[in-house]
């Protein structure tokens, strides 16, 4: 193990070794990794919200090895490869059938492949402002699309964006619907009316009226898991209408049922003009795309865009059977029954303990946000120290939000409920341990 670490140490570029664990991960199943050691970890955090249909699923590995031993590469966008036509198809009827994840006609979609989250939101704006003839975008603050440049450009977090400016221009950030820390904490509806209305607001005073589209998480991954109230996404669809601007639905860690939903702007009842996936699309095989319907993406003549790996033929094929795991398995419902279940117990815990100031989540995308006194204040150390203490016992979990004090739960979504137990128990243990460190050490 220490041999590997050093070699990361020595070797492999990364802007995330403070972050990185102090383990070296051999194998997984389930929802379950073990180290090199042989010790095993629970894994709530799910390779960043990837691994919805659990690691090392049995079905999606067949199909991926299937696929192996007949093609991996041929560049799927000079030549026509069957998975890549068959994914194609089966996203176009998933997002316009009775979910309505789009706004297009029935069956009515064309989708381009990427190959992670950042390069299909640039995908995604480039075709917006081809097809709107329109050159800027609205954004929300807290916001999070990825790192590369362009992507950033529209992210709305100091943090994620330090040292890499300046930025691209024509981007405008409207306030987030985040009503926790709100003028309306205790009202979320006008929260979410305020919120929208400011989206007219930056329109009109911080742009061009050259807005090609507002783009947005209808579930906010690295932002803390913040959830829009049910009324926000009705309310700004009517004033990005109003001026005829597109929605971009960033659904790359919100998508694949993790919410409860097979996609998450299907809580809102709004259909976004384009809709970026990734991450839980493929259980781990690298692929990203963006769908829209057809008039938008004939926007992009022969020669305007190109992936080399793209579409790669194996991940499209763990994909295809990644999405039939969770239609036979009913993975968004799963993932809502079990969500409901491990708030409701982190909500008891939270009567216990002050440090939790908010639960929060849909499905089993959960933060847990914790602050250190009645102003909110953020406790970012005492997050970090928990995801310390549940590592050390056995788990791993997520830290994020905008001040860095929101506690993760994005476990695969086959966690079983017993497994949830322990979960909850390593937590509320490392809670303890960091509220009461004299009693701990004592101990």
């Amino acid at each position: 193990m220490a041999d590997t670490i050093q070699k990361y140490k020595d070797y492999v570029m990364t802007g995330f070794l403070k972050s990185v664990a102090p383990i070296v991960i051999d194998r997984a199943a389930g929802a379950t990794v073990t180290d090199i050691d042989a010790k095993e970890y629970l894994d709530c955090f799910a390779g960043i919200s990837v691994v919805n249909s659990g690691h090392g699923n049995a079905q999606i590995i067949a199909a991926a090895k299937a696929q192996m031993d007949k093609l991996v590469h041929c560049s799927s966008y000079l030549y026509h490869v069957q998975p890549v036509a068959d994914l194609a198809e089966k996203i176009a009827n998933m997002v316009t059938g009775e979910r309505r994840a789009l706004n297009a006609p029935r069956g009515q979609a064309k989708t381009f492949f990427g190959n992670g989250g950042a390069e299909a939101i640039e995908g995604a704006m480039k075709l917006a402002r081809l097809y709107t003839g329109k050159h800027e975008f609205i954004a929300l603050h807290g916001s999070f699309h990825g790192r590369s440049w362009g992507a950033l450009s529209v992210t709305g977090n100091q943090a994620r964006k330090k040292r890499g400016g300046p930025y691209a221009p024509g981007v405008a950030f409207a306030p987030a619907p985040y009503a926790y820390r709100s003028l309306w904490p205790k009202d979320p509806e006008e929260c979410g009316r305020q919120c929208a209305r400011a989206i007219d607001d930056v329109i009109r005073f911080a742009t061009s009226n050259d807005v090609a589209a507002l783009i947005a998480e209808p579930v906010m991954g690295e932002g803390g898991i913040i959830v829009p109230p049910l009324n926000y996404f009705k309310e700004v669809k009517k004033v990005l209408d109003q001026h005829g601007i597109l929605f971009i639905a960033d659904e790359v860690q919100s998508g694949f049922a993790r919410t409860g939903k097979l996609f998450a702007i299907e809580h809102y009842g709004v259909e976004p003009d384009i809709l970026v996936t990734a991450k839980g699309i493929a259980d781990g095989f690298p692929l990203s795309a963006f769908t829209t319907r057809p008039e938008i993406a004939a926007a992009y003549k022969p020669g305007d865009h190109l992936s080399t790996f793209g579409g790669n033929p194996i991940s499209c094929a763990a994909a295809l059977a990644n999405i039939a795991f969770m239609e036979k398995e009913n993975l968004p419902a799963r993932a809502t029954e079990s969500g409901n279940y491990a708030m409701s117990r982190l909500r008891e815990l939270q009567k216990k303990n002050p440090l939790i100031g908010e639960v929060r989540g849909l499905g089993l995308m959960i933060g847990v946000e914790l602050v250190k006194d009645e102003k909110l204040t953020p406790a970012a150390a005492e997050a970090e120290a928990i995801r310390d203490s549940c590592l050390r016992s056995g788990m791993l979990i997520g830290v994020g939000g905008t001040y860095g004090n929101v506690v993760r739960f994005q476990p695969p979504l086959i966690i079983t409920r017993q497994q949830i137990d322990e979960a909850l128990r390593i937590f509320a243990e490392a809670l303890q341990e960091i509220t009461q460190p004299a009693v701990h050490a004592a101990r």
